[in-house]
């Protein structure tokens, strides 16, 4: 049965082949992905490599927690679930609401009357 682990604290500049380079000494790596900004698609610093077994995965933890690469060290772990979100929008902070402007509506100004 797969595994799925986390990989935290990574260098900006690691990519999805790195990960599966380094995690294949711990076993047979099935996926490696480096997650990625959506906008900017730079690294956010994490991601997530599958192991065969769970076997394999508890050889990865073993090997590569705590130890340093590129100067940090990673962190590694079984990745939790992934919590399924409500669906819609988030909050933006805007609230919706009449006019925020001084001097409100026009409401003191003289109106033309045509007879």
């Amino acid at each position: 049965m797969e595994a799925k682990l986390y990989v935290g604290n990574l260098p900006y500049t690691t990519v999805d082949a790195d990960l599966q380079s380094l995690f294949s000494a711990a076993g047979t790596v099935t996926s490696a992905q480096v997650i990625k900004d959506r906008q900017s698609g730079r690294s956010k610093g994490f991601g997530f490599v599958e192991m065969s077994s769970t076997e394999e995965a508890q050889n990865a933890i073993t090997m590569f927690h705590g130890k340093d690469y590129s100067g940090r060290p990673l962190t590694v772990n079984l990745a939790r679930p992934r919590e399924d979100r409500p669906a819609g929008g988030g909050g933006g902070g805007f609230r919706s609401g009449g006019n925020r402007r001084p001097g409100g509506g026009g409401g003191d100004r003289e109106r033309r009357r045509d007879y």
